[in-house]
């Protein structure tokens, strides 16, 4: 059975929650086998051989991780050459997806990036992914050397299935080239006590309607255990972070469940969040083109919606 390799995403050896998912999709395609950069590989292995990595692939080159994409990028060359793997997996993130574009033209490979869905069948890596801000669906092979791609958080559950991983250490020196961009400086994202945006399960967000005002869509998101995200409306006019933007020139989301709240529902938006798996909108304009798109779709003033769904859920956690 060929590796599948799967590129870990993890900060100091914290893994992170799309790695599970990645390695629970490698398993559809061959034998998983994690890819880690950077230092306290110990620390990840537990947690890696738990979602079925056979093999964990690392450098001892300690200061990889003080570089760019390039060095990575270098390293899953240089496996691809070594092992011949069915496919290499890679989480959707801007960093991600540049390195796999870069593995990409090294190895003369297919590419697709922001998969859903992932599959073999008749031999074949076959990935589906939602193009022109969701308007259609497209199904893929890729036809030259292995393909990569870059797959979405939440685009499958993880599901444990323990494995005895062994550790495989790679002899690999970075080239020239790829310690031109070093990272010089570096500190903790503050926390919120909220989820990733676009790890979460659970997405509430705001828009214009909030006027500015994002308490009752942080409380409600609260209640859920939810991410908070905006729209571009909100954002650029200042009443929400940058890094907090759903849409197409924000972060994509794809979670269990997705709440819109003051949002009308431009194509810009949409194309960030239209393959989440459930979607309700609240919005006091009926006519709000969002709610061509929802599952649910609440006609009223958020300021009165939210508070008693909030009360609601609360009520119903007991």
């Amino acid at each position: 059975m060929a590796d599948v390799l799967v590129l870990v995403d993890h900060q100091g050896g914290k893994v992170r929650k799309t790695t599970a998912e990645l390695l629970t999709i490698a398993r559809r395609l061959g034998e998983p086998s994690s890819v880690f950069v950077g230092d306290n590989v110990d620390g990840a292995k537990d947690i890696l051989a738990r979602y079925g990595s056979a093999k964990i692939y690392h450098s001892g080159a300690a200061e990889l991780g003080e570089f760019l994409v390039v060095p990575q990028a270098e390293l899953l060359a240089q496996l691809v050459e070594q092992t011949r793997p069915a496919a290499v997996l890679i989480p959707s993130t801007p960093e991600g997806k540049e390195v796999a574009a870069r593995l990409a033209v090294k190895t003369g490979s297919a590419l697709v990036t922001d998969a859903v869905d992932v599959q073999g069948e008749d031999g074949k890596v076959v990935t589906t992914q939602s193009v022109f801000a969701g308007s259609y669906t497209v199904r893929s092979t890729g036809t030259t050397g292995t393909v990569v791609v870059t797959v979405k958080p939440n685009s499958a559950p993880p599901q444990q299935q323990p494995a005895q991983s062994e550790l495989v250490a790679v002899d690999f020196t970075p080239s020239d080239l790829a310690r031109t961009a070093r990272i010089t400086a570096s500190k903790p994202k503050e926390k919120s006590g909220r989820p990733e945006l676009t790890e979460a399960a659970i997405v509430v967000s705001g828009g214009r309607g909030t006027g500015g005002d994002f308490s009752k869509v942080e409380d409600f998101a609260d209640s859920l255990g939810a991410a908070v995200g905006a729209s571009r409306a909100a954002v650029d006019a200042g009443w929400y972070p940058h890094t907090s933007q759903v849409g197409q020139t924000g972060k994509q989301v794809s979670p269990q469940l997705y709440v819109a709240c003051g949002i009308s529902g431009a194509i810009q938006h949409r194309a960030g969040m239209q393959t989440s798996k459930t979607i309700v909108a609240v919005n006091k304009d009926e006519e709000a083109p969002i709610f061509e798109l929802v599952d649910f779709g609440v006609v009223g003033d958020l300021f009165s919606v939210l508070p008693q769904a909030t009360e609601q859920v609360k009520g119903r956690k007991g």
